[in-house]
Formats: structure tokens, sequence, C-alpha cells
């Protein structure tokens, strides 16, 4: 993995070298072992004008070339749908050895251009429809009372507004608090100070997060993942092969994807559904996971990521958080490498990069940060919005 941060000067060609020539190291294995190589990528063709085969761009680079090669682009699960679909190619029998990437080239001299690329992961015709509406709106309102709204000139990522009122309403419902999801940040801020990978490695308290300048209520600054660049890549073997590599293999015993669907409230919403799907998988249910990488885009989605994973009941993750559980001392540490928020969200990179960090746990070599007698862990990874559902995730579940 190469470290998560604003790099104007690198391209995905140097980025994906740093992470897959450490991969390759990391594991023994010879790029010519390589039988097949997924790529995840989500914004490429609009920040670099770089579009369709990426793969077999940043690769070649390598000298890998003439194996299968596909393609991601699933919004922020990108390299997590590579991760799946390299598994399922050494899960089928069909190879041994598989490579999957993430990289992503998200940072832009224009800052505009960078939040544009991250809004068109939602159903954009829909978008458009709302904010043609909200303008037409605006204009029976008398001078000063516009509201502010999206669009391509936007100053923000449209997705903090959706994270924003999905806050707003578990506040309402179950009496979350503003200092609840600032606690969040606190920790995650905190475990990325331990993390060189990390994009931002600054400590924080609560009061200077909630004092962070304001995103939109109730997000601060300080409790949203940032812009950056980065890649992340595993090498992945079939199990009876592992031995001629390491005497310390990280098992992958469930890699379930998703999609969103229409539903009722109170019907399971996506992250339930595919991390029940991953429990039953790997026959490992949520009371049994030592720690876990979730997609905190913003503090408030890490904590209600709690609930939907069944870390606790519907309601109580502000209490989960405020227990000290979560934290790197606590029963289930959650975003040890200092999550999105901290490490940063480049994010087709995102996926792979919490990969790196369980490996890391479970071979008990993340330093600093170790969780002991880590054994079990998990990953979730989300990406994209369509009718207030994310459109992707990713849950996968690593065992040594």
């Amino acid at each position: 993995m190469t470290r998560f941060g604003k790099y104007l000067d690198r391209g995905l060609k140097d980025l994906a070298r740093e992470a897959v020539e450490g991969a390759l190291a990391s594991a023994g294995v010879d790029k010519g072992a390589l039988q097949v190589a997924v790529v995840g990528n989500a914004a490429a063709g609009l920040i670099t004008g770089q579009e369709m085969i990426r793969a077999q761009v940043v690769l070649r680079e390598l000298g890998i070339g003439g194996i299968p090669m596909i393609n991601t682009e699933n919004a922020c699960a990108s390299s997590s749908t590579a991760l799946h679909l390299a598994w399922l190619y050494v899960a089928s029998g069909m190879c041994d050895i598989a490579l999957a990437l993430g990289v992503e080239k998200l940072s832009h001299e224009d800052k505009r251009r960078s939040f544009a690329a991250i809004g068109a992961a939602v159903d954009v015709e829909a978008v458009q429809m709302l904010i043609a509406q909200m303008q037409a709106d605006q204009k029976d309102k008398p001078a000063g009372e516009a509201s502010e709204g999206g669009g391509a000139g936007q100053s923000r990522s449209l997705f903090m507004d959706i994270y924003a009122a999905v806050a707003r309403y578990h506040m309402r419902r179950y009496g979350t608090t503003k200092e609840q999801f600032g606690r969040v940040a606190v920790k995650n801020h905190f475990n990325g100070s331990l993390n060189p990978h990390a994009q931002y490695r600054e400590r924080y308290t609560l009061q200077e997060v909630l004092d962070s300048p304001l995103v939109t209520e109730p997000l601060t600054r300080l409790m949203c993942s940032p812009i950056g660049d980065g890649a992340a890549a595993a090498v992945l073997c079939a199990g009876d092969k592992a031995r001629q590599f390491t005497t310390k293999p990280v098992w992958i015993k469930a890699s379930s994807l998703g999609s969103g669907q229409d539903h009722g409230p109170d019907e399971p919403g996506i992250a339930e559904r595919v991390s029940k799907a991953a429990y039953e998988m790997s026959g490992i249910g949520p009371d049994e996971i030592d720690l876990a990488e979730v997609h905190d885009a913003s503090a408030p989605a890490e904590l209600i990521l709690y609930e939907e994973l069944g870390f606790c009941a519907p309601g109580e993750g502000g209490r989960l958080i405020d227990s000290g559980d979560v934290s790197l001392e606590g029963k289930l540490p959650v975003n040890t490498s200092g999550g999105l928020i901290a490490k940063g969200h480049p994010i087709g990179a995102t996926g792979v990069a919490q990969i790196y960090e369980l490996f890391l746990q479970l071979r008990g070599e993340a330093g600093e940060r170790q969780v002991k007698g880590a054994k079990v862990g998990l990953t979730e990874n989300g990406g994209g919005m369509v009718r207030n559902e994310l459109a992707a995730t990713s849950v996968h579940i690593l065992t040594v």
C-alpha cells in the first residue's frame, strides 16, 4: 500500500507500481506467476481522461501482460469488488494466483473537478431533476433566502449532504448526538496518528472536532473523509499452495458483494443484507469479530454501521462509541487504520486498503496500533447511491 495523500505530481502508473511491487515482494511471488489481475478504479475517466483499459495501462508498465485483466468500476467499492472477483477466480479453481489492485488519482488542481467526479456516483438524471426543481423553487424566494444547492460548481462532495441527512434522521429517531458522531472522528484520528500510511496523522480533542469548520449540519470537516490519491494491492493464492509462500497465511473466509434495492423503511438495508451473507458463508457471527475496517466516509456512517453489521442493536450505535468498546483497546476495535477519515479515501483504492490493514493486524504486524490476539477481522466497503441506498457494498471476513 502507498501512503494515502494528495500527489499532484504522481500518476496512476507510479502509484500502482509502488503498491504492486510491494505486494509481490511481501508475498514472495514473481510477477510471472500471476495468472489473472483485477484492477479497481472509479474516477480516472473524469480526472485524468483514462477510460476503459486502466488495468492494462498501469500493469503493462510493470511488465505484466498476457494474462486476463479485468477493470472494475463500482464507485467507492471498486477495489473490494476487484478483490471479490480475484477471490472468485481462485476459489473456483480457475487459477492459483491472482492480483487485486485498487488505484485512484482523485486530487486535482481544481477541487471542484474532484467533487464532481465523486458526485457522479449517483443517479445523475434524478439529481439533475432535483437541482432543477430546487432552482425553480428558489425563484419564488425573497432575496437572501435562497438555500445552498449542489451542481457542477459545488465546493464539497454531494455525498456529505446525503450523509448529513441520514445522520439527522438517526438523531431524531434514536436521540444520537453530534458529540457521539464527534467521538467517532476523535477515535479514528487517534488511530490514524499511529499509521504511517495514513493521509492525516494529527490527534484532535472532541472540542476541536466539533469546532472545526461546518460542512453541513451535523458534519464538521474533521468528521469527513478527505480527497486523496493512493493504491493498495493484494496477492491471493489457492489454499493448497499458500504454504509454498508463507508460514503465516491470512485466509479469506467470506467474500460477499451486493447492490442496493428498493425496500421498506423497516426492512434490512444493503450493509445488513451483505454482512448477513458473509456471516453465513464463513460460519462466523458478528460477536466473533475481533476487529473491523468499515466505510466511514463520514463519522455518522461508521456509527450507523455498528448497528447494520450487528455489532449492536438498532439505535445503540451512540452508546457503543460512548462505551469505548470500539477504541483501539476495546472489545471490538473499529478502523484501527484511522479509517477513511484519517487514513484517507482515494475511492478506488479504499477496499483493498482495508484488506491491507486486516492483513497486518491478523499477522501481528501493525506496530503501535496492533490489536492484541486478533484472529478474525471484517471489512465493509460501500459505494455510490441510488434511491437513498448505497449502490454497492462488499463485506469480507478474514482469519488466521
